[in-house]
């Protein structure tokens, strides 16, 4: 596996956010971003002509406030929630039937007394487990039973939280998404993230004959690796002198 990506003019960047731009954090709003990340990130997408775009399962609100006062593309709840632009107004699915039942479900089992949170994003729920770990069998076993009879939702296993979704869309469908439209259209996609959530995306860079940078540890289809969020924004600043030069 080699260690690193460049990009080149015609390269169109795609980003996860929680554990590639900034590090985990034990409640996702705790999570801190370094400047540079944000001064790196806006030269690069100057460089691309706008073609650098988050995906990611946060709400596009959140990656705002946490990148302000920069905006980009973006695809939110794991491309439920979609702006194709920086100027656009963010569009979000609406909860699904399903999902309402699923988190009415969940505040009355006891899950969350037993210290899990519930995050809320609207067409999406999060359940954290990342202050209470032993808890996670307890919680695969409940969505197992209760997904069962909802077919129509599913389970994305991420680091220490488990989030369900409608199956309808994921991070490798709105990375196609992104590609058929100005300024992306006609790139060289190149996506980097951390999560199992995050492979659809790395397959469908490599799909369309770019490439897909993992970050941590773990099995991968991407063929390059960085080892932490650190090393992301290292990658960041060698992108930057690079398109400079």
């Amino acid at each position: 596996m080699q260690h690193s990506v460049r990009l080149q003019p015609d390269s169109a960047l795609f980003l996860d956010f929680d554990g590639t731009l900034a590090a985990l954090a034990l409640r996702p709003e705790l999570v801190d971003v370094d400047e540079q990340v944000i001064s790196f990130l806006s030269r690069i997408n100057d460089c691309l002509g706008g073609a650098v775009a988050i995906l990611t399962g946060r709400p596009i609100s959140q990656i705002d406030g946490f990148l302000h006062p920069l905006a980009l593309p973006a695809a939110g709840l794991h491309g439920l929630e979609w702006r194709s632009t920086a100027a656009a107004d963010p569009v979000r699915a609406k909860a699904s039937p399903d999902l309402q039942y699923l988190r009415r479900s969940v505040e009355a089992s006891g899950l969350l007394a037993d210290g899990i949170m519930l995050e809320d994003k609207g067409a999406a729920i999060a359940l954290h487990y990342r202050s209470v770990p032993h808890l996670e069998g307890a919680l695969e076993a409940y969505l197992t039973r209760v997904l069962t009879g909802l077919p129509d939702l599913h389970v994305l296993r991420g680091k220490m939280v488990m989030e369900v979704k409608p199956a309808t869309h994921d991070k490798g469908l709105a990375l196609r998404q992104f590609m058929e439209l100005p300024p992306f259209r006609g790139r060289v996609p190149v996506f980097a993230g951390d999560d199992v959530t995050d492979e659809d995306a790395m397959a469908a860079a490599l799909a369309l004959g770019g490439s897909a940078l993992k970050v941590g540890e773990g099995p991968t289809c991407a063929p390059a690796r960085l080892p932490d969020v650190a090393a992301v924004t290292d990658w960041l600043a060698q992108q930057v002198r690079h398109l400079t030069a």
